[in-house]
């Protein structure tokens, strides 16, 4: 995009914001006063905005006159009216909303700068949320598409409804057959599995990670409780088959196992609560730039990432939650992440509701919410159960016996498993957290 003359522009702005309404309520809420050079133009810009609000039109130059009460203000507003004048009135709809976005975003940029430098100055710099900080300075979006017309436009819906989804198989027939097919390939989706410390949420992750790889397409996993070289290893004795113990010397195992793979695994580790889902799209970024498309992103977990946003643990997970789904809409994948759910009674028949208060606003974020967990009888029969606690694309309320083996990391559907009636109990109970 070239150079936009501010100053110029600043003139076009003023002028739309007084004979277009539309144009005035699209840029209402990303105008600040600070944007404009002239405070008498700013505060002339707030009483069009003021009486539009109130009035539900926009005034005429007479009804603004009788507004303006210190000279500098009429004498600014008769400037800008006559400034009118050598602006193109025959202005193309897309380029101003284009050169609006540039305008609001340069100047939230120059101003975003000056209040990071104060902080500087005043020693309160938090380097986390200077990031948030200038993401929300280019997050401006001056949305002008009204969306799908359904009935002039109702090939495309017929079209969309005919075609054939993409998806990523999990290679789990309970877990696939629940999501239509798979993780949805360009979904835009955010899938959780939800677990108790050390149920094996992880084991769960690598393992899908794994699965999607096995299938020619390439999966980002992102490690925020482990290094990359262990994560590789759980991975390689996945591939393998070999316990982790006895990889030690089995080099020609590894390579061969390794060859015959078709996609590709990019492991990442960031420490724990480091880093932000800000720094997080950054880096994602990286893959974009060098070409290389990235089919799922695998993350290792949710609670794990850090915000500035939020005044405690429900706010932030909920911040975080958020900015993670609206990843995928972004990079237009599935992310596949994790929840820990701190909750006392999580292994009896009976969870109570409010003992996972924190992660409320992630059941009402992600698109699919499984649940991890056992009971007494599931720990007789040695075996882990997935429960279906939301899906949005398809049936919940029904859990699958699964059994790992701990000593190559590979999960198994236990089908040869019967359960006491009571068990579902458990799952209801789990489903309605997310109702």
């Amino acid at each position: 995009m070239s150079k936009l003359d501010l100053d110029y522009f600043e003139n076009v702005l003023m002028y739309k914001s007084l004979t277009d309404g539309t144009y005035l309520a699209s840029i209402a809420d990303f105008i600040k006063p600070d944007y404009f050079k002239n405070k008498a133009i700013a505060s002339i810009f707030g009483i069009i905005k003021d009486f539009s609000e109130k009035r539900n039109k926009l005034p005429t130059t007479t009804e603004i006159k009788s507004y303006l009460v210190s000279d500098e203000q009429k004498s600014s507003f008769k400037e800008l009216v006559t400034s009118f004048n050598d602006i193109d009135k025959n202005l193309d709809n897309e380029e101003l909303y284009d050169n609006t976005e540039q305008f609001l975003k340069e100047k939230a940029v120059y101003h975003t700068m000056l209040n990071v430098a104060e902080d500087v100055s005043n020693g309160k710099v938090d380097t986390s949320d200077v990031l948030d900080k200038f993401e929300k300075s280019c997050n401006i979006n001056l949305v002008t598409d009204l969306g799908l017309d359904l009935y002039s436009n109702i090939n495309t819906l017929i079209d969309d409804i005919n075609s054939v989804e993409q998806h990523l198989p999990s290679t789990w027939e309970w877990l696939d057959n629940c999501l239509g097919g798979g993780f949805l390939e360009a979904g835009k989706s955010l899938y959780v599995f939800a677990g108790e410390t050390n149920i094996g949420k992880s084991i769960f992750l690598g393992n899908i990670a794994h699965n999607i790889a096995k299938e020619g397409k390439n999966v980002l996993v992102i490690t925020l409780e482990m290094s990359e070289l262990l994560y590789a290893r759980r991975i390689c004795t996945n591939v393998t088959k070999v316990p982790m113990k006895e990889l030690i010397g089995n080099t020609p195992a590894i390579k061969q196992a390794i060859k015959d793979e078709k996609g590709k695994i990019f492991i990442k580790e960031f420490p724990p609560a480091t880093i932000t889902p800000n720094q997080l799209k950054g880096f994602i970024k990286k893959f974009q730039e060098q070409g290389i498309k990235l089919d799922a992103i695998v993350l290792d977990y949710l609670n794990l990432m850090h915000s500035s946003m939020g005044n405690n643990s429900y706010e932030r997970i909920k911040h975080v939650t958020e900015q993670v789904r609206a990843m995928s809409y972004l990079f237009n994948c599935p992310i596949i992440s994790a929840t820990q759910l701190n909750r006392a009674g999580f292994d009896t028949d009976n969870p109570d509701l409010a003992t996972i208060s924190e992660s409320i606003g992630l059941a009402a974020t992600a698109d699919v919410i499984v649940s991890i967990f056992q009971n007494e009888e599931d720990r007789e029969l040695g075996i882990i159960r997935l429960g279906m606690m939301k899906n949005r694309y398809g049936p919940r309320g029904t859990t699958q016996a699964m059994r790992i083996n701990y000593s190559t990391l590979s999960i198994e559907e236990a089908d040869d498993i019967e359960f006491e009636d009571d068990s579902m109990e458990t799952l209801n109970a789990l489903a309605g957290l997310a109702s």
